[in-house]
């Protein structure tokens, strides 16, 4: 069986560093191509990171980005010049920049996921289903945990766990969007969904959902203890991609939840 030919952006990253492991143990993929947005003065796996360019990403099938917004970007201008499939697990992007890239996905093919776990995803159908067979009555409110390096807030994870309150309602999430807390202890219940996000230590992430009807709570939660985790799901995804015609997919779509 021919490699999948593998670019791995931001590898100086937590995730990037993660990627590299997990993708050279992989016998599915050949790491080809390593990027970063400032110079690096040496070699993983004797590739030395270069600036991102379309040059470099010829000689790939496909890129997993786990970065920042502007250089995800940067990334699927490249991407859909050459026609390279791009898995994206960069979180922290606007209401625009998400039709943005469901532009970009009419060209390529594009998986994109707050969280690249199974576990989480499985988590967010549930969280759904929930919403869904619950009435109005109950009121909803999301809290996580990372590490203290994480900037974005809440996370993606979250969003990606509000979405599935919303979708069970049959409703826009950032209609939905209530409060957004950092670090506090506790923090209420609301008629739209109230987030709090807590950035401590190393932790790698705890995610939990709760409805109240103030008569019960019911929680549903998820915690990740190796950042392997991520890595493994994300080329997981990017196997699946190389199969797709263009457009926007979610790791729904890969494990295919009814």
């Amino acid at each position: 069986m021919k490699k999948i030919n593998l670019g791995i952006t931001g590898c100086m990253g937590r995730m990037g560093q993660q990627l590299i492991k997990s993708s050279t143990k992989n016998k599915n993929f050949k790491l080809v191509t390593l990027t970063e947005n400032r110079t690096v003065n040496k070699k993983f796996k004797g590739i030395r990171p270069e600036f991102n360019n379309e040059k470099i990403f010829k000689k790939t099938d496909v890129i997993i980005d786990f970065t920042i917004p502007k250089c995800t970007f940067e990334i699927l201008e490249i991407a859909s010049k050459i026609k390279k499939r791009v898995v994206i697990g960069t979180t922290g992007f606007t209401k625009n920049e998400e039709k943005l890239i469901n532009k970009y996905s009419k060209k390529i093919p594009i998986l994109k996921a707050g969280n690249m776990s199974i576990g989480v995803n499985l988590l967010m159908y549930l969280t759904e289903i929930s919403s869904k067979s619950l009435n109005n009555n109950y009121l909803t409110k999301i809290f996580e945990v990372h590490h203290k390096h994480k900037k974005d807030y809440p996370s993606g994870t979250a969003l990606m766990l509000g979405k599935g309150i919303a979708d069970g309602k049959k409703k826009d999430l950032y209609k939905l969007m209530g409060k957004k807390f950092l670090n506090k202890k506790t923090f209420p219940y609301g008629k739209k969904i109230n987030f709090n996000s807590i950035r401590k230590g190393e932790i790698i992430g705890e995610h939990e959902v709760k409805f109240s009807s103030g008569k019960e709570i019911i929680t549903l939660n998820h915690e990740a203890f190796d950042r392997a985790l991520y890595s493994q799901g994300a080329l997981t995804a990017a196997k699946w991609l190389m199969q797709k015609k263009p457009g926007l997919y979610s790791m729904r779509d890969l494990l295919n939840f009814s």
